[in-house]
């Protein structure tokens, strides 16, 4: 049993902003938990979207935005985990993690259409035209990891045939 000094301070922390504001601890400290995420992750265009900018481009903060939106916070340059799901600093242990609630409650972000459109949208140069539901399949870097980790349903075994 937690103590109601614990949902307090976390209570405190969630809505000061603090959570919000979280220190970005790096994708590598993602991986032990989530390899095949990281693994797909660094599969993406995402994990390399700095390398496709010319070296003029990497100096324009206006393409730094969306190729490297917090290059500032973080020693990994590109769009890493944090980019989409928030800084990690306080919901990357264990223990919070195993709880969802929590997790969110001290900034573990779900992504939405709306989050992804700050940068895939219109006045993107060189974006075709995003459609979320088909771009989201492709960078799905949870589904194979969530499939290995859900419960296993027991098959009864079939019913003899009556004759």
């Amino acid at each position: 049993m937690r103590s109601s000094g614990s949902w307090i301070l976390l209570f405190l922390l969630a809505t000061s902003g603090i959570a919000r504001a979280a220190d970005f601890i790096g994708p590598e400290s993602c991986k032990g938990c989530h390899p095949e995420a990281y693994n797909a992750w660094q599969q993406s265009k995402h994990a390399r979207a700095l390398d496709s900018l010319a070296e003029s481009q990497k100096k324009d903060a206006r393409c730094l935005s969306c190729h490297s939106p917090d290059q500032a916070q973080q020693a990994t340059a590109h769009i890493t985990c944090e980019t989409c799901h928030g800084g990690g600093q306080y919901y990357a242990p264990e223990y919070v993690m195993k709880d969802a609630e929590l997790a969110r409650l001290v900034g573990l972000v779900d992504p939405s259409e709306k989050m992804c459109r700050t940068c895939h949208d219109a006045s993107s140069p060189s974006l075709r035209p995003f459609n979320f539901v088909e771009s989201l399949k492709a960078i799905d870097h949870w589904t194979p990891e969530r499939a290995r980790r859900a419960p296993r349903a027991e098959v009864p075994p079939p019913k003899p045939v009556k004759k």
